[in-house]
């Protein structure tokens, strides 16, 4: 199957997350927005009528007639049939939890640089999210690398499940790679405390086809448009 993924072209953003996946899988893809006229018709089909399962926003996924939104939704999908998830219900589930706290801290994350709201531009709250900040490097990052910390240790093998690679492998490395990008000075010390979360995301980084993908022009650059956004105020 040839898939087709709705996303903002600019930005890694959650799309990302559904990117890593569909290279890691080998599996034939469009991410349509980055072709000619693609946000227009990413655009259109998200405010017509033409789709019944209407998506609240990118990304999404054609795949066959199937439209799937929703990231960790799109996950569940392309990982049980590409060999990213278990095959048994309690592991797909799992997985797909291990997911829905990634996206968790996504909101946090996002919400260090914009805690009042998303259209405010970040210069017009400053004094909030320099406070949100440091709660977020004193606490929040803490807490979520740490959950993910005791899984590994649990788990006796080097990726969250054991021994064989998941989607949430793939977003745990992507989540390592932002922080490292949005805060630099307090990823260094948060990665001293989480040693199995980093040797997941270096495992990913060196997967020949993940490796083959970030060193592609595919791989959008981080940049300030996205959930991960890197001002120095804000790193402490």
């Amino acid at each position: 199957m040839h898939y087709e993924l709705y996303y903002w072209p600019e930005i890694q953003g959650r799309g990302e997350f559904v990117r890593l996946a569909l290279e890691e899988s080998g599996v034939g893809y469009t991410d349509v927005a980055r072709g000619k006229g693609g946000t227009r018709k990413m655009m259109r089909l998200m405010q017509g009528n033409a789709l019944k399962t209407l998506p609240f926003a990118p990304p999404y996924l054609k795949a066959g007639k199937l439209w799937i939104g929703q990231t960790a939704n799109i996950l569940f999908y392309l990982g049980a049939r590409h060999g990213l998830a278990p095959k048994a219900e309690a592991g797909r589930l799992w997985v797909h939890q291990l997911q829905l706290t990634i996206a968790d801290f996504l909101v946090e994350i996002h919400d260090a640089h914009h805690p009042v709201g998303v259209n405010f531009y970040y210069e017009d709250q400053k004094p909030e999210a320099h406070r949100r900040g440091e709660d977020f490097r004193a606490s929040r990052a803490p807490k979520f690398l740490g959950y993910f910390e005791r899984v590994l240790n649990k788990s006796r093998g080097p990726f969250l499940t054991g021994r064989r690679v998941t989607y949430a492998d793939l977003s745990l490395f992507q989540v390592v790679d932002g922080l490292r990008y949005a805060f630099p000075k307090s990823a260094v010390r948060l990665e001293k405390k989480h040693p199995r979360v980093v040797e997941v995301h270096d495992r990913v980084a060196v997967r020949p086809r993940v490796r083959a993908y970030l060193e592609s022009d595919r791989r959008i650059p981080f940049n300030r448009l996205g959930i991960f956004r890197y001002y120095p105020e804000l790193d402490g």
